[in-house]
């Protein structure tokens, strides 16, 4: 498994502006409040495709930002509503809000509301009353929601790297991706899978340098089962032998015996669709051993690409020939054992709103309050009065009060300041 992340920024759509409109008609006296409702904003929607594989596409668009709903108009004509926003992540993406796990989109079609839309606001037609029958003062629309997300992917590899020890696996995977493999002149660097996104151009796969296979390993020789069952999750084989001869190894007989013991640990891997990548061409010692192994592939319709991961010679070529080999075959179902359960928590869980004493200052925060500023208009005298309403039903007066609060102590709420008066 492999751990892939980005970071994105978000913003729900802003809810339309209620009207402030009275109805005006020929012959009418005193229509009365008839502004409509703002619509709602647009919200934003993670959902899970299994087209994808890779998060490499966030690497390139961070935000995306939803529609805002229409304000509304007279005749209590509403405001459309803002357009939803779908943003497709491969299937195994965690989706993380302050280091906390919030979502975790296992399977095809999992969807999320990462950012819900603002509400439109009130047309001035909703706060007539028999005694406030002319209402100069409609609701502003809610700010949608705006946040940073961290999305992690844990990946199964699209394409695996094999071959025997130390024939250039894992320069070849530092190469094609971001990946920083442990690489040095001996056997068994590498110890366990390193995985790295490789860019294509036009699509991305997630490459891995598997671990040099020995013979035997299909029965179990060294690590030979750990390391077969990461090659099993691949859709595409890319076996790396080295051709230079300077180890004195015969490349066919390299290439038969890793491919024996895939066939034994399981007929299926012995199926895989497998490109042949003659590593070390730059310095081939032996050319007739190299000649005879290409007589071999030709003769087997296998496809060879000469290459040098040092040098990077013929690299792009054979990273876009895999990749083309890639959109021909299904992305697997990914199945997530259920040993790997994760918390999800919820911040909608959390309470409405809070009060603390900043240094005299009575601040009031949490999740009620930019919905509840958002919705007054400060500069007209109804609009305060309910907000002062409000003030009192939710309970906010009530708390402010038990954290002891004094007449002409200041209250801050967001970016608004004023005096508490009984």
């Amino acid at each position: 498994m492999f751990t892939d992340k980005a970071k994105i920024y978000i913003k729900a759509g802003k809810g339309g502006d209620g009207s402030m409109s009275f109805h005006r008609e020929k012959y009418v006296a005193s229509g009365g409040p008839d502004g409509g409702d703002g619509g709602n904003g647009g919200s934003i929607y993670l959902i899970a495709d299994n087209n994808l594989s890779t998060l490499l596409d966030f690497k390139y668009k961070k935000k995306f930002v939803a529609q805002n709903g229409a304000d509304g108009s007279a005749m209590r004509c509403k405001g459309k509503s803002g357009q939803d926003l779908y943003i497709k992540v491969p299937m195994g993406t965690v989706v993380k809000r302050e280091g906390r796990v919030i979502a975790d989109l296992r399977e095809k079609g999992d969807e999320f509301l990462a950012a819900k839309g603002g509400s439109g606001g009130w047309g001035n037609c909703h706060f007539a009353t028999a005694t406030r029958q002319a209402p100069k003062f409609a609701k502003l629309g809610l700010e949608g929601e705006e946040k940073e997300l961290e999305l992690e992917l844990r990946l199964l590899a699209d394409v695996g790297l094999i071959g025997f020890p130390n024939v250039g696996k894992s320069t070849l995977l530092s190469v094609i991706s971001d990946a920083k493999p442990k690489i040095a002149n001996y056997h068994f660097t590498t110890l366990i899978p390193n995985l790295g996104v490789v860019d294509a151009g036009e699509h991305s796969f997630v490459a891995a340098d598997i671990p040099g296979l020995i013979e035997g390993a299909s029965e179990g020789v060294g690590l030979g089962h750990e390391f077969l069952r990461h090659i099993e999750r691949t859709r595409l084989l890319i076996h790396v032998v080295d051709v230079s001869g300077i180890e004195g190894r015969n490349p066919i007989e390299d290439y038969e015996i890793i491919n024996k013991e895939l066939k034994n640990y399981t007929t299926d891997l012995s199926g895989r669709p497998q490109i042949v990548a003659a590593n070390k061409t730059d310095i081939i010692t032996n050319q007739e051993s190299y000649e005879e192994f290409k007589k071999y592939l030709e003769e087997r319709e296998i496809k060879l690409f000469e290459i040098s991961a040092a040098t990077a010679m013929g690299v792009l070529e054979l990273v876009l020939y895999a990749d083309s080999v890639l959109q021909t075959i299904p992305v697997p179902e990914i199945v997530i054992e259920s040993e790997d359960a994760i918390e999800i928590y919820k911040f909608e869980d959390e309470e409405e709103f809070t009060v603390k004493n900043d240094n005299g200052v009575y601040v009031v925060e949490g999740p009620y309050v930019p919905k509840l500023i958002g919705s007054i208009n400060f500069e007209d005298y109804e609009s305060l009065s309910y907000f002062q309403d409000m003030l009192r039903k939710k309970g906010i007066i009530k708390a402010l009060e038990d954290k002891g609060i004094k007449e002409g102590d200041l209250v801050r709420m967001l970016d608004i300041e004023f005096e508490f008066i009984y």
